[in-house]
């Protein structure tokens, strides 16, 4: 039986500390001076691809299977 919040595959999803962990580990890796950099092109990644899946979406509607 498991306990708590599971995400994909059965993982834990991490939790407040964890999260601190995750960010320092990244500070540490990237540098503060990349991270902006970093989240700036996820964020655009994620903005684009949304579009993308929604474009595909309203395109599937307008032309139904024949």
């Amino acid at each position: 039986m498991t306990h708590g919040l599971t995400g994909l595959l059965g993982l834990a999803v991490p939790g407040g500390p964890e999260i601190w962990i995750i960010v320092l580990i990244g500070l540490l890796l990237f540098g503060g001076k990349k991270l902006p950099d970093l989240a700036q092109g996820l964020g655009k990644s994620l903005r684009i691809f949304k579009s993308e899946v929604k474009r595909k979406d309203d395109t599937d509607d307008t032309n139904p299977p024949a």
